[in-house]
């Protein structure tokens, strides 16, 4: 679900993005008179009148079910829909007990699927933060007076003029009026880790999107250092935050757990639909009481109902998603947890997920390539000294030097002066008091701007004039350095033999050259490990970054990923879709990526039946965490990441996904043997009820009897989510296979049959039971529910039962309670009143000889089954 704010158009997006190019050439004061407004802000009137026409800036979010909703969703499952009719016809025909037994059912597992349901919403509810609720805003009062106030978040309208400092996120798109050292995160949007410093002055020049404007400043990202003040120019959806925010909200497809439980509904329903009719029809004709048939024909119904699959299915993903959260993995949508177990590709950054997320200080280099504390010096006096934002790259500069105790700040030097850094020099210089009273310029910045305003080198050892081969040896060791997946600033100094206390460009000429810092973002010591161990339980890992390939290639290198052919974004803008999901499957690295080609890549690949994961959390990763099967994000993401995850890692860690993976499997094999019992258990009970209603003169069961043995096998099957999981159901990614669950259906389904015709033989032929119907009915009714509730231990497992493999404790003690309580129902006060006889002792041998055989012969198809189509 979303807010119900109008949506906006792609044209209507282009005719505005047009408009912030037009807005930033202006000035400032031509900018606020373009939107009404001026320096000193809007009338509160003005301001209000403006809101009821914009709206609220708020942008889409998905909403928490409330109670009513989740009861809902638990209540028109098909299942339940079903065994509520079939209660009404009971309840019509004058059964009221047997109507009791289908609502108690139905009732267990809504009241199970809410509680749980609602638990992992709350849950979820907790991990959302609002990233800000106020703004400082100038105002303007009637009487002209200007104020500056903090006015909630979602009252801001276009015009408005916000002030921002350090630490604030950007309320609005806007329009920058003002700027000192103003630095911008805005890698929830573009993905880029370094801070990008904006301007005020108007710009003259293009720019290949809106994100490239320098005077421009989006909803979304935040202010890392400096002030500003800024004309805010769109709001709400308007906004490239909102516009994204919307399609991370809309309705997501099916996943491939949904279609899976849905598809083994309808199989089951169909089969009920044709049996039903089939049973009332034969016993109408054959008992003359169409009444009772009918009544029988809705009790066989139930019967062949697995009524218990939402409960199972719900339990089973509560109980792993409590597993999970004791391993910093919080699960927002309980069947996320089936479909991690099922994943087969997942998708990924690698900033935070192959790399650490930091900038570290790798390498200090001469000229030569050879290791230098002279350039560690100079770049940190440069790092120290600079008033400016103290960006990654700094920050690793001075952690480098403190770790290794060099160069404190008692070491005698003064700052006289700065240079800041922009865009067109990419650089910045500090002027320094040496402990000796001279000045030096320490200037650092890109490779190219600082060589080209050097004439010498320097070095440990000598000292010389830069001419045209130490400029391309210079060259060609950056060029490694970049190749290898490190950033590289160089470090250039002058002593200043004239002293004053104000610098300028002018003063950057004739440095001399010592050398280049060169950092990384190292990869994490777990990926490599993490990435073997996903392999090896057959996931196949994809990078989806927008960083580039260089960067990329050098992290997958390092981790022992083999990135094989890079494909970049820009080479799949035009390629048709089909071609794309061939090579978005033989390809595992893309780069300079945009979030629309994210989402692209995802759901192709999911079109060619693979089962996609995709980790993220920027609010460009937001459109492909909505299109995966199972979106994987982290606590500290972006608000609308988290919102679009069905996933919350505590740690962005692969080795904690894949044990999540993990746990999804155990969940699924879990859920995969109550759907093989049931469906081959109840499509054996179609054939037996099927020939028991065509040659007996009774009903082979009571209507109240059926469902009674259906209620007792029920109740021993809800210990499953407990059980133990085989290793070799964990191995592997486990899909739904509707065609597998079809052929186990009918290789083990008739072999009940099988048995409960011999047991038909046993009581007609052997105990004379031709004349007592009370007789026949408790002698299979015993016989259906302990040949239904041994199988569960032979089918739980490819492995021999109690030998190889055990069941849980839990799971054995509730078939045994079970079985004890079906063999002495009939001899207490209630077998009676449900019509059933004590049967003679001579019966009891004779059902020991069936059960023996038939576990045999179960355990032979089972094996048969495994060996052709696998467990």
């Amino acid at each position: 679900m979303w807010r119900p704010v109008r949506r906006v158009s792609r044209r209507r997006q282009q005719t505005e993005t047009a408009g912030l190019h037009a807005l930033s050439r202006l000035s400032a004061d031509a900018s606020c008179a373009a939107l009404a407004s001026s320096a000193s802000g809007l009338e509160t009137g003005t301001a209000q009148l403006l809101l009821s026409q914009y709206g609220a800036n708020v942008i889409a979010r998905e909403e928490r079910p409330g109670m009513p909703r989740l009861l809902w969703n638990g209540m028109r499952n098909p299942l339940n829909v079903l065994l509520v009719a079939l209660a009404g016809a009971s309840f019509s025909l004058g059964d009221a007990r047997a109507a009791s037994v289908i609502v108690v059912m139905v009732m267990l597992s809504i009241i199970t699927a809410f509680i749980q349901e609602y638990r992992s919403t709350e849950a979820a509810a907790r991990l959302r933060s609002m990233v800000r609720n106020s703004a400082s805003v100038r105002r303007r009062a009637p009487d002209g007076s200007e104020t500056v106030v903090d006015v909630p978040l979602d009252t801001l309208v276009p015009g408005d003029i916000v002030e921002l400092a350090a630490g604030n996120m950007i309320p609005g798109d806007i329009r920058l009026l003002e700027a000192k050292d103003l630095f911008i995160n805005q890698s929830a949007l573009t993905g880029e880790s370094m801070p990008i410093e904006k301007f005020a002055a108007p710009f003259a020049g293009t720019a290949a999107s809106p994100f490239d404007l320098p005077n421009m400043c989006f909803m979304g990202e935040n202010v890392v250092s400096g002030y500003a003040r800024g004309l805010i120019v769109r709001t709400g959806r308007m906004t490239f935050f909102g516009a994204l925010a919307d399609q991370a909200v809309r309705s997501r497809p099916p996943t491939a757990f949904d279609v899976g439980v849905k598809r083994f509904t309808w199989l089951m329903l169909r089969c009920i639909a044709i049996m039903v009719p089939l049973v009332c029809v034969i016993n109408g004709v054959t008992k003359h009481d169409w009444l009772e048939a009918l009544m029988f024909a809705v009790a066989v119904g139930v019967g062949l109902t697995p009524e218990m699959l939402p409960m199972i299915v719900t339990v089973n993903l509560a109980k792993g998603a409590l597993t999970m959260s004791r391993a910093k993995v919080i699960i927002k949508r309980l069947d996320a947890i089936q479909n991690l177990g099922a994943m087969d590709i997942l998708c990924t950054d690698k900033t935070g997920t192959l790399t650490q997320d930091r900038i570290i200080l790798k390498r200090h280099l001469d000229l030569h390539g050879d290791e230098s504390e002279h350039v560690l010096r100079y770049a940190w006096l440069n790092s120290h000294f600079q008033s400016g934002l103290k960006n990654l790259l700094d920050v690793a500069v001075l952690e480098h030097v403190e770790l290794h105790g060099q160069f404190g700040v008692d070491a005698g030097y003064a700052k006289i002066d700065e240079i800041p850094f922009d865009f067109s020099r990419r650089r910045l210089s500090v002027v320094v008091a040496t402990p000796e009273g001279r000045h030096l310029l320490v200037c650092k910045g890109a490779v190219e701007e600082i060589m080209a305003v050097c004439r010498g080198y320097e070095t440990d050892a000598e000292h010389g004039v830069l001419d045209g081969s130490h400029l391309e040896r210079a060259k060609e060791q950056t060029r490694a350095l970049n190749e290898d997946g490190f950033r590289v600033v160089a470090v250039a100094y002058k002593d200043v033999p004239e002293q004053k206390t104000a610098y300028g460009i002018a003063d950057e000429a004739d440095l001399t050259l010592v050398g280049y810092i060169a950092f990384l973002d190292p990869p994490k010591d777990s990926a490599r490990a993490a990435l073997q161990a996903l392999a090896e339980k057959g996931v196949a890992v994809k990078i989806l970054t927008g960083d580039n390939a260089v960067i990329t290639g050098k992290v997958c290198r390092e981790v022992g990923f083999d990135a094989g052919q890079i494909v970049l974004g820009g080479q799949i803008v035009d390629m048709p879709d089909e071609a794309l999901a061939a090579l978005a499957e033989r390809c595992h690295v893309f780069a300079k990526l945009t979030p629309d080609q994210k989402e692209r890549v995802v759901r192709l690949l999911r079109s060619r039946q693979h089962v996609v994961g995709f980790l993220g959390d920027g609010i460009n990763d937001s459109a492909a965490l909505r299109a995966a099967d199972v979106g994987v994000s982290v606590d500290s993401a972006v608000d609308i990441a988290r919102d679009a995850a069905d996933v919350i890692l505590l740690e962005k860690n692969l080795l904690v996904l894949q044990g999540a993976v993990l746990e999804g499997r155990r969940v699924f094999a879990n859920i995969k043997k109550y759907i093989r019992m049931g469906a081959s258990s109840n499509f054996g009970n179609m054939f037996s009820v099927l020939g028991a209603s065509l040659f007996l003169p009774f009903l082979p069961l009571a209507p109240i009897q059926v469902l009674t043995n259906n209620l007792l096998y029920d109740v021993s099957q809800t210990m499953i989510p407990t059980d133990h999981v085989d290793e070799a159901d964990i191995d592997m990614p486990r899909q739904w296979d509707i065609g597998g669950i079809v052929r186990f259906m009918l290789i083990l389904g008739p072999i009940s049959s099988i048995f409960d015709y011999a047991t038909y033989a046993m009581l007609l032929f052997v105990f004379d039971a031709w004349h007592n119907p009370s007789l026949f009915q408790t002698g299979w009714f015993v016989e259906s529910l302990l040949t239904q509730t041994l199988v569960i231990h032979i089918i739980r497992t490819a492995k021999v039962p109690f030998v190889q493999s055990r069941a849980s404790a839990a799971l054995l003690s509730m078939t045994l309670i079970v079985s004890l309580f079906g063999v002495m129902l009939p001899y207490t006060s209630l077998g009676r009143l449900l019509g059933f006889l004590p049967m003679p002792w001579t019966y009891w041998p004779m059902l020991a000889l069936i059960l023996c055989a038939y576990g045999s012969l179960a355990y032979w198809a089972k094996t048969y089954f495994v060996r052709r189509w696998g467990m």
